[in-house]
């Protein structure tokens, strides 16, 4: 269970804008959705491996809490690490992960929130589709170049993308401020035309994550990054912003 717990902190509250997520769980799928507070990414993902203790729905808040229990050096290879259920209406349900030292001398609870409370905070998104124009695996000479010209565009906040003769280029700035562009991944097919905004942290921030990448940007407003962590396939779910 740890190494799932720590998978998922990693590729949701690792981006900087999530601290709650909502899981759903059955005997054949563990699913996970999270929105971001400004609302600037979805986040949904399936485990390749349903875990057993997970079945249910409830949601799992304070993820920076969760992850400083994980780091801790206490909870080891020997650490027994369980799920807490509870008797609700005639049925046991998750209620909190309970961490315990072999020797039982270090002990954390870690609370999670009820079904009815965490569908009210994290609802299901509808994503009726889009026609993804331009689709790529992004390489590690475009995500470099990526940060260094976020670092001399430090001022800004987004980033809007366009298809230049065969090329992505993603742009910083406009004709009244500071500006910058440059070529993220040559020879795509498709055309980008439209001027969305794109967040900068939230972008780099899924970039850096480890694991295989596919990147979709659709001219109708939205980006999908598609990330296998090896023990789950995350998609992320990018609207496009307007001035």
């Amino acid at each position: 269970m740890k190494d799932n717990l720590q998978d998922i902190i990693q590729y949701t509250h690792g981006l900087g804008v999530i601290d709650l997520i909502k899981v759903s769980g059955t005997k054949k799928a563990t699913d996970i959705l999270a929105i971001a507070e400004d609302r600037s990414v979805v986040v949904s993902a399936t485990l390749k491996s349903p875990i057993s203790d997970f079945e249910g729905v409830f949601g799992m808040p304070n993820l920076s809490k969760l992850k400083t229990i994980l780091g801790f050096e206490d909870y080891d290879e020997n650490a027994k690490i369980s799920m807490t259920k509870v008797d609700r209406d005639g049925e046991k349900v998750p209620a909190a992960i309970h961490f315990e030292t072999k020797s039982g001398d270090f002990i954390n609870d870690y609370r999670l929130m009820s079904k009815n409370l965490i569908e009210d905070k994290v609802k299901n998104v509808t994503f009726k589709g889009a026609n993804w124009d331009v689709e790529f695996e992004p390489t590690v000479v475009g995500i470099q170049r990526l940060k260094r010209q976020s670092q001399a565009n430090s001022e800004e906040l987004t980033f809007t993308t366009k298809t230049d003769h065969g090329d992505l280029k993603i742009y910083f700035g406009n004709a009244s401020t500071h500006s910058g562009n440059f070529v993220f991944q040559p020879g795509v097919t498709g055309k980008l035309s439209k001027s969305w905004l794109w967040p900068v942290k939230v972008f780099i921030s899924i970039m850096d994550l480890p694991g295989d990448k596919m990147v979709r940007i659709s001219d109708q407003g939205a980006t999908e990054i598609t990330v296998d962590s090896g023990l789950a396939n995350y998609r992320y779910l990018l609207p496009a912003q307007t001035k």
